[in-house]
């Protein structure tokens, strides 16, 4: 279940033919009823503003008359029937499993010099053909691979197959983003290539794909211009997770009323630390500095990973010269 909008990823699959999740669940729709005024969960406030019972209210997030504010307690979530306390348990369950995987996956990882990426958007920012641009321009000099996450088909991942590198689907069913158990069962049919570059292309969400780890290097947000400059302040998770953002789609900045400053500003206000980059994934503006901060990214995971297996051969060599002398 995920901690954030409580949907079912029971029935994830690779490539929509392999086995099921061992730990799934089944997920029933859930019963809208309208609940009368008198007996309504909600406070209501004198501007306005509504917020559940029990929930930790911001008064001075609650700036717009008649803003409603269902996510505010300690659980940062809201399901119906269901106490923050029981969410904030789950909640706690829940990315603690996903962070142990994590924990293996990122280990692998360093164990291989891989440089990992977690790609986050919304349905259609231009992820994809931003993979497949950058396979194209990359491929004779890295091995690449990608894992592909969507609820269903495989289109994804045989356009990135199409642009020359290897790629596995998860499709999630009802999921709404992948987890780090999904990538490493992906990571044993994918097999990825010792100092390679591996992308993950996430589920179309930003909002849950925020809270799971999935023992990646850096999560890296794509927001294409025709998306409004104010998503970062509508999804601040996701923006307070990634350490990087790509403006995609500015070649059809002149055709848009989009205020790229502001959008850049609402990013550092909720991440001072986010880098940006802006691109144009088909018109390729922008893709040089995306390819240098990459190829960065896989220089410093190789020298990492040199000195370890270096360090480890000193210390065999050290214990086999004790071991001659007797000591």
């Amino acid at each position: 279940m995920c901690t954030t909008c409580g949907c079912s990823d029971g029935n994830a699959g690779i490539e929509a033919h392999e086995q099921q999740r061992d730990d799934g669940h089944s997920h029933a729709p859930a019963q809208r009823t309208f609940v009368p005024v008198a007996r309504s969960p909600l406070h209501v406030h004198a501007d306005g503003t509504m917020h559940a019972h029990g929930s930790d209210h911001d008064e001075k997030g609650a700036a717009a008359l008649g803003a409603m504010h269902f996510g505010n307690g300690p659980a940062h979530a809201h399901a119906p029937g269901m106490s923050q306390a029981r969410m904030v348990k789950i909640e706690q369950d829940i990315l603690a499993k996903n962070n142990g995987y994590a924990r293996d996956n990122r280990q692998c990882f360093a164990d291989h010099g891989i440089f990992a990426l977690n790609l986050v958007s919304s349905p259609g920012s231009g992820k994809t053909t931003l993979l497949a641009q950058t396979i194209a321009l990359l491929k004779n000099e890295v091995a690449i691979a990608v894992i592909e996450g969507d609820q269903q088909t495989s289109n994804d991942a045989e356009r990135i197959r199409a642009a020359g590198a290897r790629a596995v689907q998860i499709n999630t069913g009802k999921g709404c983003h992948l987890d780090a158990y999904m990538v490493g069962h992906a990571l044993r049919h994918l097999l990825p290539a010792d100092h390679s570059l591996l992308m993950i292309e996430n589920v179309g969400n930003l909002v849950c794909p925020a809270a799971f780890d999935l023992g990646e290097a850096h999560k890296v947000v794509v927001l294409s211009v025709t998306e409004g400059e104010d998503k970062p302040l509508k999804y601040p998770d996701m923006f307070q997770a990634c350490d990087l953002m790509l403006l995609n789609k500015c070649d059809l900045l002149p055709y848009l009323q989009f205020d790229v400053d502001a959008c850049i500003e609402n990013a550092l206000r909720i991440n001072s630390a986010i880098q940006v980059m802006r691109i144009s994934a088909t018109g390729g503006d922008g893709l040089g500095l995306w390819l240098d901060w990459l190829r960065a990214g896989m220089r410093e995971t190789r020298a990492r990973h040199f000195n370890t297996v270096a360090a480890l051969q000193q210390r065999v060599a050290e214990l086999e010269a004790r071991l001659a002398a007797g000591t």
